[in-house]
């Protein structure tokens, strides 16, 4: 045995993070009667807990991502697995047979397998004023927030299916919305298309951005600039939806684990990283589709694989005793 290891803080598998991936994770590991842990910095379900409303979860006609996320960790919770959230990881040691991970308060806990589900996070605009009125005005989840803007005119940044998708969500609650984008055309799937240009509340201004947001107590109105033409004008808007994508949260395994020029965490077709023992799953892996399905299902792949390489190394173990 490790002479560093803490017998009550040893697990067979530790999960970083409790999004739907995470808790898939968790389900599937300690269903097997493998010893988890899930390390978690936020809530229980991560971004899936914004969503207002889940209509294609296979299965279930209709929940909330709240309602989901409340369903998957109990359920991991019924089969053993432990669930710490709120917590700050301090430091990781993910190389070699026995893993450690130290939290902020110092508790070090250690595993033989570790599967990171860190998901990822709004990107932003990164321009003037877009600090000063965040939750003032700029929103980066329609679920969220769309109805504060109910009689309103907003835009939305984008052009792939999040933004476009959004925008027709929110013609439930704003009276008009303009659709801003970099290019004279859409990354989305082709019905998102069709039914954001087939809407009568929604304009677009391609081939342009905004530079600028001002206000006074909030929002009032966006710098938008023309791309080609370099012309600017002030635009007056009640509101901004930024969706332009997403930044993987995977900082603290820069120099850890292989990662790409994005930073996605590299994954074989088993969910394992360039590390012996140690897996990824979900958003924060490098792959084309993002949805709380796929999550789901590069965790259930991310599981088994970490269950088999367990069994073995016991086996392993057992056999060398």
């Amino acid at each position: 045995m490790h002479k560093k290891m803490n017998i009550i803080n040893h697990y067979d598998a530790i999960v970083i993070g409790g999004g739907p991936a995470g808790l898939t994770a968790g389900i599937y590991l300690s269903r097997a009667r493998i010893k988890t842990l899930i390390l978690n910095e936020g809530t229980a379900g991560g971004q899936m807990v914004l969503t207002h409303e889940i209509a294609n979860y296979p299965g279930v006609e209709n929940i909330s991502g709240f309602q989901l996320a409340n369903i998957m960790k109990k359920q991991a919770l019924s089969f053993g697995c432990e669930i710490k959230s709120f917590i700050k990881i301090d430091s990781l040691k993910l190389d070699g047979r026995i893993k450690s991970i130290t939290l902020s308060d110092g508790t070090t806990y250690t595993s033989d397998t570790v599967i990171i589900t860190t998901g990822g996070r709004s990107r932003t605009l990164g321009v003037e004023g877009e600090d000063i009125f965040k939750g003032k005005g700029i929103s980066y989840c329609a679920t969220c927030d769309g109805d504060f803007f109910t009689g309103k005119e907003i835009v939305v940044v984008g052009g792939g299916n999040s933004a476009l998708e959004e925008a027709v969500s929110l013609t439930k609650y704003a009276t008009k919305v303009t659709i801003i984008h970099q290019f004279d055309y859409f990354q989305a799937f082709e019905y998102a298309v069709e039914e954001a240009k087939n809407n009568p509340k929604i304009d677009f201004i391609l081939n342009s951005t905004i530079t600028a947001f001002h206000g006074n107590d909030k929002l009032e109105s966006v710098t938008i600039k023309n791309l080609n033409t370099g012309k600017t004008q002030e635009f007056t808007t009640d509101g901004a939806f930024i969706f332009i994508g997403y930044i993987p949260n995977t900082e603290m395994f820069k120099s850890i684990v292989e990662l790409n020029k994005w930073g996605e965490i590299i994954v074989d077709k088993n969910m394992s990283t360039n590390l012996q023992g140690v897996y990824a799953a979900g958003d924060s892996i490098e792959k084309r589709y993002r949805q709380i399905t796929t999550a789901v299902g590069d965790a259930t792949v991310a599981a088994l694989a970490a269950s088999e390489f367990i069994h073995k190394s016991k086996q392993k173990q057992f056999n060398l005793n």
